[in-house]
């Protein structure tokens, strides 16, 4: 799968957080950076003065993050002169590790941040069809493309790309760090390859030619439906886990 994403996608991920000093949301934000595959395996991270800086927060409590992302085994620090904290992505989670975590999450839960995520993928998708460059639309393409072919956790991240690349091409950083915010609640159930249902690449491709032929009430309708769907699908298996 393709790794580079554009510059305001990646950017959105090492915003300032709005909560100052929490280890955790900085940890949680790098969590999502490496699922999502916008920091490669084994890519070096910036130095912890460099992410203190990014991120708004202290040095001290990036350490913190940092702890914790090594004690996940996402984060591995190499010593001597050409050391630090470099990236192990993850081939593939515990086959279980999905389950589990949907079990935690009630429907109505599950509801709210859907209808939260509809209202944010669907204004971003008109936007980006009112506001997105040729370049923007190519990286459309190609996400599109990686779907095609992708599998299992793969699979996942290049549909999380999909999104995070439409709402970087609204052109709203507002938009991008919501977009961010809800895939870090719901993105890694939302699109599991659950079964014949998971969701097709020609309907990324028809939020693709929507976006590109500058119609932007089309976009918003195919993005809110291929959500629709995905939440349908989740809320299905969700009360199949808890059906004794």
């Amino acid at each position: 799968m393709r790794k580079g994403m554009s510059h305001s996608a990646r950017s959105a991920m090492f915003a300032p957080l709005g909560q100052v000093g929490r280890a955790e949301a900085v940890a949680a934000r790098l969590v999502d950076a490496i699922t999502l595959g916008l920091l490669a395996d084994q890519e070096q991270l910036p130095s912890e003065a460099d992410l203190a800086a990014q991120f708004g927060v202290s040095t001290v409590t990036v350490r913190e993050a940092l702890v914790a992302l090594r004690q996940q085994g996402l984060v591995e620090t190499r010593r001597g002169r050409s050391g630090g904290s470099f990236v192990r992505a993850p081939a593939n989670p515990p086959p279980d590790a999905w389950r589990a975590r949907l079990r935690e999450v009630s429907l109505s839960d599950l509801r709210d941040v859907g209808d939260h995520y509809l209202a944010i993928a669907g204004a971003a998708a008109k936007l980006a069809a009112e506001r997105s460059s040729p370049e923007d639309v190519a990286r459309l393409r190609l996400a599109t493309d990686d779907l095609r072919t992708a599998r299992g956790l793969d699979f996942t991240r290049a549909e999380r790309q999909f999104h995070l690349e439409v709402a970087a091409a609204a052109q709203s950083p507002r938009l991008t760090h919501e977009e961010v915010h809800l895939q870090s609640e719901l993105g890694g159930l939302l699109w599991l390859p659950l079964g014949p249902a998971a969701p097709s690449c020609e309907e990324h491709a028809a939020i693709t030619a929507a976006i590109d032929a500058a119609d932007g009430e089309l976009a918003r309708k195919l993005t809110e439906e291929h959500l629709l769907r995905a939440l349908d699908r989740l809320a299905d298996v969700h009360l199949a886990l808890l059906t004794p």
